[in-house]
């Protein structure tokens, strides 16, 4: 029995009253042991987090996925959870501290992290509260967390296992450190930044009177950063630089420190690049580094000038003079740095070479530097210029781990979609450099290593059996660093599953089936979890990986803070409906390819939403309910025929597009079929005839479409299938998919679509034509054919009604003014005598095409110039192309109308 629709359709009511009742009854993971399963787990958010434009993209595409294959009968799992995010958390907490005047250090380490626990039990679940009013359905009764105890065993387990296969090992080398976070941070937290510079020359005096084959006494050297000599350990040239092979080998007196070093042969000096000599500062750059290691240096010897703060501290040579130390590299609030004072030492002592240009009048004007624009390596979440430094830290062998990765995704184990990425994937694979693992955070996993008195390091999973290891009387002190968040993270798809335990859910639903993912964490987190997935299973995680794009702002532009142009998806969602968000965001998914937000898109889904609502409010205003079967019901009607062999190709067609994850076909698919198909023809066309046959198909038809809509669409195709019929035992979230158990009827489908064909060129035709819409008017056909002669002959009535033609005769038209229209093979001659005023309505239509031929030349003039599309803002330039479309449109609609007049 129907239960009567409110005449409007009000999401916010809907959405929220359904997603309590799904999550209450637990149909997000009803009972299905028996069942094949079906596994995605979602990209864990920063608890730190809130849900932003993209979260809703690449839950929307998972759920879509979920929904789909639950209505499929399987066991489908949708792991959720969220990331401890060591930095994010703690720069969280810390900042609270701050604005009570309070400090990280003044707590002990315990007392700080108890602090992080309580704020993650307040404040931590702002955004797993926001997926659920996107719609997803996840299994939240299992949601896990990076920090959980199985997890942090996991972790642990891992750490030992690869150090114990040699795989994790502890080093000093160069690292992006971060000197606001004062951490270590990885490469793929480094964004590169243009900034405003300067390029300084000065001259390095070689020592014991050695000159060059020109007969100087110093070598000239270049850089941006001038306050990296007071670490300086050398001075590169070319091996094949003629010039300078007579002084390799001998030595620099470095002005400032006093320092003495060599000048070594190195093919990273380029000698087309200015003087052809770089200097070296193995500690403080990661080219030097390798200069350094090549020149036989040992990282433990190379000297580093900074402390963790970026102010300089004293070399292990102690030449560093006094005046320097304290201060920090670069200018800060008005204060010189390091910088400063170093150039400003070395023009007194007459080693700067200044940098001479021309005034107006073409004088020579010195300046201390060459002004340059620097591509300059930032911290994305402390923001401050990134310092290369010389650190012991933990590094993963990440090279041989990528090895079983790269083979997977080869031989087509793994499945990267779109394959445009593959190339990508190699690229960096192919050439990954060891992970540093290790960051200088309290919040986290704490690396499992023990040290005892001379540094020597014990890992195991608990301090007593490090001390184990070290025997008894040993004093041990824990390492205090952190791990990597995306350590933890990498393990997600086994880890949340119970593994390293043996569990029957690891069992059942690892592998995974799916990754959906944005292709900006393909290196931080899909690669990592492939190698940790094969190390630590000898499985691969997923068989496929589907990488989407970014949302970005209507005009193309990246979103940022800065600019302004951020969307917030939660006030969609108050605006039109979590159902019209997602809907768009699944029809704009198309592989390889960002989305542009498009408001007006959304408000036009939401109406999509309400031609559903009012279309149900017809079918129930008529007597149609819920359907009792699966299969189609018998159909005698060539229009309910139709219908059945619509929802068969459907079904068939989504099916595909969802097996390619063509979430933009797929989308447009169920699309068309609920706009055109039922509920502007097939509608029309059952008015006036409810018999029992029909209303048996048509709420059959509505049936498959809520169920076919509902991955899309769930909450308003969940809110009228309940409202069809008594069916609350069986939700439309635990409904079955499809299976009209049915063929195409091609019979039926010629005639609905000649008819259908017929009704919209009569439409098309008169609006051309300026005829009113309920005007009726005679046609004649002079030789039908056979296809033509049946459907008018069975369907007079309708085609009265929806093409407003009558009488239609089979035979020669009338003499006179005329106008043509097709119908499949047959052409239809429709008398316009008296109608209207043709010779009126010729001079109305050729003034248009005029007017639309003279824009569209304009506008093909403005965009055939390549200085207004280049210069030009882009919304000008689009809105150019908008318009000249929009024209040669015009000109073809008027002089098709223009030829039906004859």
């Amino acid at each position: 029995m129907t239960t009567e629709l409110p005449k409007t359709f009000d999401p916010a009511e809907i959405e929220k009253r359904w997603y309590a009742h799904w999550e209450d009854n637990g149909l997000f993971r009803p009972e299905r042991p028996e069942a094949q399963p079906y596994t995605i787990v979602n990209p864990p958010p920063n608890v730190t987090g809130s849900l932003h434009i993209g979260h809703a993209l690449d839950n929307t595409l998972q759920d879509v996925m979920i929904r789909y294959e639950r209505l499929r009968g399987k066991d489908a799992l949708w792991v959720v959870g969220t990331d401890h995010a060591g930095i994010a958390t703690q720069m969280v907490v810390e900042r609270q501290l701050e604005e009570r005047q309070d400090k990280r250090t003044n707590y002990s380490r315990e007392d700080f992290v108890a602090k992080v626990w309580e704020w993650k039990e307040e404040s931590g679940g702002t955004i797993t509260r926001q997926l659920r009013r996107l719609g997803c359905s996840m299994d939240w009764s299992r949601e896990q967390f990076t920090m959980d105890e199985h997890f942090s065993n996991a972790v642990l387990k891992t750490f030992v296992d690869l150090y114990n296969d040699g795989l994790i090992y502890r080093d000093k080398r160069l690292v992006n450190w971060d000197v606001k976070l004062k951490t270590a941070i990885s490469d793929l937290e480094v964004e590169t930044q243009d900034v405003k510079g300067g390029f300084w020359h000065f001259k390095y005096p070689l020592a014991d009177g050695v000159k060059t084959a020109e007969g100087k006494d110093y070598l000239v050297v270049a850089t941006t950063r001038p306050e990296t000599m007071l670490a300086d350990m050398a001075v590169a040239v070319h091996p094949d630089d003629a010039r300078y092979a007579s002084v390799v080998g001998k030595e620099i007196l470095q002005p400032i420190t006093g320092r003495r070093f060599k000048v070594v042969a190195d093919e990273h000096a380029d000698p087309e690049l200015g003087s052809g000599c770089v200097k070296i500062t193995p500690g403080h750059d990661f080219n030097d580094f390798d200069v350094g290691k090549r020149a036989g240096m040992k990282p433990a010897e190379m000297l580093n000038m900074l402390d963790a703060e970026g102010n300089v501290c004293q070399t292990a040579d102690g030449l560093v003079p006094e005046e320097f130390l304290g201060l920090h590299r670069f200018r800060r609030d008005g204060v010189d740095g390091a910088r400063e004072l170093v150039v400003a030492r070395m023009k007194e002592l007459g080693f700067l070479i200044p940098h001479v240009t021309k005034d107006k009048d073409g004088e020579p004007v010195e300046s201390d530097f060459e002004p340059r624009t620097i591509a300059t390596p930032f911290g994305d979440r402390g923001g401050v210029v990134i310092e290369p430094w010389l650190t012991d830290q933990w590094y993963v062998d990440a090279e041989t781990l990528a090895k079983k990765p790269i083979e997977a995704v080869k031989s087509g184990d793994i499945e990267i979609v779109p394959k445009s990425w593959e190339k990508t994937f190699f690229n960096w694979m192919e050439n990954i450099q060891p992970w540093c693992v290790s960051r200088q955070l309290w919040w986290g996993h704490r690396i499992p290593a023990w040290y005892d008195t001379e540094g020597k390091a014990y890992v195991a999973m608990t301090e007593e059996e490090a001390q184990a290891q070290a025997g008894e009387g040993v004093a041990l002190t824990r390492d205090e660093d952190v791990l990597d968040t995306w350590f933890s993270s990498a393990l997600w798809p086994s880890a949340t599953l119970g593994w390293p335990e043996q569990t029957d859910l690891l069992a059942k639903h690892y592998p995974n089936d799916l990754l959906i993912s944005g292709f900006d964490i393909l290196f931080f987190w899909d690669a990592r979890m492939m190698m940790m997935g094969q190390y630590n299973t000898g499985q691969n995680p997923w068989p496929k990986l589907y990488l989407h794009g970014l949302v970005r702002a209507a005009d193309g532009q990246k979103m940022s803070k800065s600019k302004g142009n951020v969307v917030d998806p939660l006030g969609l969602i108050d605006q039109y409906g979590a159902d019209a968000l997602r809907f768009f965001m699944a029809a704009m998914e198309s592989q390889g390819r960002d989305i542009k937000m498009d408001d007006k898109r959304i408000e036009g889904y939401r109406n999509f939403a309400t031609k559903l609502w009012n279309a149900t409010r017809f079918c129930q205003a008529n007597g149609i309910g819920a359907s009792t079967n699966i299969a189609a019901p018998e159909a005698s009607h060539a229009v309910n025929r139709w219908i059945i062999g619509e929802v068969v190709e459907t079904k068939q067609a989504l099916d595909a597009a969802l097996a390619e994850l063509r979430f933009d076909a797929a989308a447009n698919t169920i699309y068309h079929f609920v706009w055109d198909r039922f509920c502007d023809w097939y509608i029309e066309l059952i008015k006036g005839n409810f018999d029992d046959e029909t209303k048996a198909v048509a709420g059959w038809a509505l049936d498959q479409i809520l169920v076919m809509l509902h991955p899309f669409m769930p909450f308003i195709t969940e809110e009228l299938w309940s409202k069809q019929g008594a069916r609350a035992d069986y939700p439309l979230i635990t409904a079955k998919w499809p299976d009209p158990q049915a063929e195409v009827d091609t019979e039926a489908k010629a005639e609905i679509d000649w008819l259908i064909a017929l009704t919209s060129a009569a439409r098309t035709a008169k609006n051309e034509l300026g005829i009113a819409p309920g005007a009726k008017l005679a046609a004649f056909v002079a030789a039908p054919s056979p296809l033509g002669k049946r459907v008018v002959e069975a369907n007079a009535a309708s085609i009265e009604r929806l093409a407003r033609l009558t009488p239609v005769t089979f035979g020669e038209t009338p003499a006179g003014p005329a106008m043509q229209i097709a119908a499949g093979e047959d052409e239809f001659v429709i008398p316009l005598e008296g109608v209207i005023d043709i010779d009126a309505e010729k001079t109305r239509l050729e003034k248009a095409l005029v007017a639309s031929q003279k824009e569209a030349r304009s506008l093909d003039g403005r965009l055939s110039n390549a200085n207004f599309v280049e210069r030009a803002k882009p919304e000008a330039v689009e809105k150019a192309r908008a318009d000249h479309a929009h024209h040669l449109a015009e000109i073809a609609r008027l002089e098709a109308a223009l030829a039906r007049l004859g």
